[in-house]
This record gives C-alpha cells, sequence and structure tokens, in this order.
C-alpha cells in the first residue's frame, strides 16, 4: 500500500488543532482548579466552560477537514 503525500495545508491544520488541544486542557485545568476552591466564581468558571466548549467545536472543525468523511 502507498502512502499518499501530506499536504502543506493539512500539516498547518494538525497543528493548529495540536495548539486547540492544549488550549482546551490547560481551560479543563483551570477549572479544575478553580472549582476546589473554597467559594468558586461560579461566572468564571461558566464563562471557561463556553470557552472550552468553543474549543471543542474549532478542534473538531479541524480535525473533519484532515479527515473528510468518506463513504465507502
Amino acid at each position: 500500500m502507498r502512502e499518499l503525500p501530506i499536504s502543506v495545508e493539512t500539516v498547518q491544520l494538525r497543528g493548529q488543532a495540536a495548539h486547540l488541544r492544549m488550549e482546551h486542557k490547560d481551560l479543563d485545568e483551570s477549572i479544575s482548579a478553580l472549582e476546589s476552591m473554597p467559594l468558586p466564581d461560579q461566572i468564571l468558571i461558566a464563562r471557561l466552560k463556553r470557552k472550552k466548549l468553543a474549543l471543542r467545536d474549532q478542534i473538531t472543525e479541524i480535525e473533519d477537514k484532515i479527515r473528510p468523511d468518506i463513504i465507502a
């Protein structure tokens, strides 16, 4: 089986997805730290969770561009 060459766009998308995954992980850790505080700031936590969801959507969108649906 022959491997297809990887396009420059695919490499850039993978890099972008990796960066967004790191941001997502950092937000997750921040949310966990805030939730463990005696009096957590619920508004800040809600904002961070919304941002985390938005990042997840961006990651999914990029992953869909990297490997589009193939109907077999």
